[in-house]
């Protein structure tokens, strides 16, 4: 099967399974989507979830989270991983939201990726979701089933960011991220294939006997 068909089949089956792509980090606005997404880096989105629901009723701007402190920030989400340098980052990127950008996120990659803890993923989260620009953010889900599905070479997430926004059609970017991803943790996980038992593995590479060995992100 060459390339154009199996996307073309990728993207029939996941519009069929994941019509909806709710974005899974709960939010109010987006400044805390940007908080919810920085605070995910090596933790579930349910545990955010979780810890995020009280720390937005009392932080839902940059300005309140500023002004909450590094400490207060804390002890909200402890018992996440990596808790005391997500804090300060949460911190001081609401410090400068605050005072630089007048407690408005800003709306470009450059500004964004300026931001203590914000890195190309987590900005790339924001344009999407928020402004509605097409993006095309990898996550460790992405990278592998890029890798299963035959798009990428999978040397790092930058090489796969490229290879995928040069095959899928910009309109779907910002619903084909979600819908990966989705597919990636119910059907296609690290675990539970290996490239030959999920259906649309089957599916892309009916003969494949043998598993992917995947390069991590």
């Amino acid at each position: 099967m060459k390339k154009d068909e199996r996307i073309k089949i990728i993207i029939k089956r996941l519009e069929e399974i994941y019509p909806e792509t709710p974005i899974p980090l709960d939010h109010q606005n987006g400044f805390t989507l940007l908080v919810a997404v920085v605070l995910s880096a090596q933790s579930t989105d349910k545990k955010v979830n979780e810890l995020t629901k009280e720390l937005f009723k009392v932080a839902p701007s940059a300005e309140k989270m500023y002004k909450l402190g590094e400490n207060k920030i804390y002890n909200y989400i402890k018992q996440l991983g990596l808790a005391k340098t997500k804090a300060k980052n949460t911190h001081n990127l609401s410090k400068i939201i605050y005072e630089k950008f007048n407690n408005i996120i800003p709306n470009s990659f450059q500004e964004l990726e300026s931001l203590p803890g914000v890195g190309h993923k987590t900005a790339s989260v924001v344009m999407s979701q928020v402004f509605g620009v097409p993006s095309f953010p990898v996550d460790t889900h992405i990278h592998r089933l890029s890798q299963r599905w035959g798009l990428t070479s999978g040397k790092n997430v930058i090489q796969t960011e490229k290879d995928l926004k040069r095959l899928f059609p910009k309109n779907l970017w910002n619903k084909l991220h979600l819908q990966i991803i989705f597919y990636g943790r119910e059907y296609c996980s690290a675990r539970g294939c290996n490239g030959t038992n999920c259906n649309l593995c089957k599916e892309l590479y009916p003969n494949r006997k043998k598993a992917v060995i995947c390069i991590k992100a």
